[in-house]
């Protein structure tokens, strides 16, 4: 019942910028928390940015101070500001989503990715 779609990435050289945005659709009753996960090729999918509702937010050391996570709530998005990008946050980026359904039951939904390359 709920969909999630990631756009917003692309090829990039090292320094460069780019914007993801993650627009959660269909019957959306409530969402805790929108965030961001990466995955490099034969790594493990992990958090990058994490924006809970109320406006706390979370980020992976290795991201600190180069990109911004933030939520739009009354339009169901999220974006991520990426700044001074590197090789090294070359990967598949994904949009977590968690629902509350109408009767209080939480499900996490995932978008398909979006990939990011940053060359050097």
């Amino acid at each position: 019942q709920v969909q999630v779609v990631e756009s917003g990435g692309g090829l990039v050289q090292a320094g460069g910028s780019l914007r993801l945005s993650c627009v959660a659709s269909g019957s959306i009753f409530s969402i805790r928390t929108m965030g961001w996960y990466r995955q490099a090729p034969g790594k493990q999918r992990d958090l990058v940015a994490v924006v809970r509702s109320g406006g706390v937010t979370n980020y992976a050391d290795s991201v600190k101070g180069r990109f911004t996570i933030s939520r739009d709530t009354a339009k169901n998005t999220v974006y991520l500001q990426m700044d001074s990008l590197i090789p090294e946050d070359t990967a598949v980026y994904y949009c977590n989503v968690e629902h509350r359904s109408y009767i209080g039951v939480y499900i996490d939904y995932w978008g398909q990715g979006t990939q990011v390359t940053v060359s050097s």
